[in-house]
């Protein structure tokens, strides 16, 4: 979640790290700390972004351990970003550097530090230190199973014995991937809207505390809450280092359903009018629909059977976006030059339409939980409207 800068640094801070760490063991143990930043602007830092920070007495300054590192340059990095295998890597930065583009940017920083008895807060420091070398420090990236925040969190779980997932794991506030995407999303319209139809019944189901620990500002939340064995609170203390001065994500996800149905509504009846009085200016908006509605239903196929992607596996939108509307286009074509289609764009129009009342269909099964009623709401009437128009019996006796 974090652009790739002080690279520079980061071989120097690790020799120093190695030298300090082993013959400072029998010292003062390092504090270790928590560091939430907030959103951002850019899409890759919507989410939010975190890093642990270890503050050792024999260390010339506190060191981040930055999860969120990628490489642009990368070769094949735009391929396997398609793909969905992604890789990221922990780098090791002065805290100050790391703070110092957040402040830049306006983004809100907060420190957690954690009471960690001195065994544990060395042994961690060690674990990190290793996990910083080149040979471990990369991982495989998901945005939601293995990403910057839930490797700090299974850092701290790690340290703790496993407290953390143990006192998490039963608990939830009933958000999941996709209410948690589109809300952070929100703030840029196009990026809501592409979680929302790109997402399968995957992103719905409720999340437990620590699965919802994969936006580092719930993480943050929940770490408040957090005991330790005997009682006392995880968080010893809390310092807000930098103010946030972007206007902050909403509470909850948009609720579209009223909008859709009503938009649905208007984009039928529309269709209908205009097959009755401009049968030309139906046919040129249709072939703009299935256009897209075809290559968005390649996009949404290619990411269930050609990627990692496991959050878009298996999406019923594909029924109401479908790829076989591109085969529509050459009757939508005809119909706007003022000719009769081909006899297989009316077998092609009912099946388009049938697929999009199955999507329908399955809002009533209660073991399919995918939360598209919006999609359905919104494109259904338009699919049945655009069949009672442009079927080529009813449209020739409309012209």
């Amino acid at each position: 979640m974090a652009k790739t800068e002080g690279r520079r640094h980061a071989a120097w801070w690790l020799l120093c790290l190695l030298a300090w760490l082993l013959p400072g063991l029998a010292g003062a143990a390092p504090r270790i700390g928590v560091l939430t930043m907030e959103p951002g602007e850019i899409f890759w830092e919507r989410f939010g972004h975190n890093a642990i920070v270890v503050d050792d007495p024999a260390a010339p300054g506190p060191l981040s351990y930055n999860f969120g590192f990628f490489d642009l340059e990368e070769p094949g990095f735009y391929w396997n970003f398609v793909r969905g295998r992604m890789e990221y890597r922990l780098e090791v930065l002065p805290a100050a550097s790391d703070l110092a583009y957040y402040e830049r940017t306006g983004r809100g920083a907060v420190i957690q530090w954690l009471d960690l008895a001195p065994e544990e807060a060395r042994a961690m420091a060690t674990r990190l230190a290793v996990n910083a070398l080149p040979e471990n420090a990369r991982y495989t990236y998901d945005y939601y199973e293995a990403n910057c925040s839930t490797r700090v969190r299974d850092a701290i779980d790690e340290a703790l014995g496993g407290q953390v997932r143990a006192q998490l794991s039963g608990r939830s506030q009933g958000n999941t991937f996709r209410s948690e995407s589109v809300r952070l999303a929100a703030p840029a319209t196009w990026m809501a809207l592409g979680f929302h139809v790109g997402l399968s019944g995957y992103g719905d189901r409720p999340l437990s505390r620590w699965d919802e620990s994969f936006i580092p500002m719930r993480l943050r939340d929940a770490l408040r809450e957090v005991k330790r064995a005997d009682g006392r609170p995880l968080v010893l203390a809390e310092e807000q280092l930098l103010p946030h001065r972007l206007v902050p994500p909403p509470a909850e996800a948009p609720r579209l359903r009223t909008q859709a149905f009503l938009a649905g509504l208007v984009l039928a009846v529309l269709v209908l009018v205009a097959g009755k009085r401009a049968p030309r200016a139906l046919a040129s908006g249709a072939l703009v629909f299935w256009l897209l509605a075809g290559v968005a239903g390649l996009v949404m196929a290619f990411l269930w059977f050609a990627t990692s992607h496991v959050a878009a596996h298996g999406n019923e939108n594909l029924l109401l976006l479908s790829p076989l509307c591109l085969g529509l286009l050459p009757g939508a074509w005809a119909r706007l030059r003022g000719r009769a289609p081909s006899k297989r764009f009316r077998a092609l129009l009912w099946l388009v339409a049938g697929s999009a009342a199955v999507a329908g269909f399955l809002k009533f099964l209660p073991f399919l939980p995918q939360q598209n009623v919006e999609w359905v709401l919104l494109l259904l009437p338009l699919h049945w409207a655009l069949l009672r128009t442009m079927d080529p019996k009813r449209g020739d006796e409309a012209q």
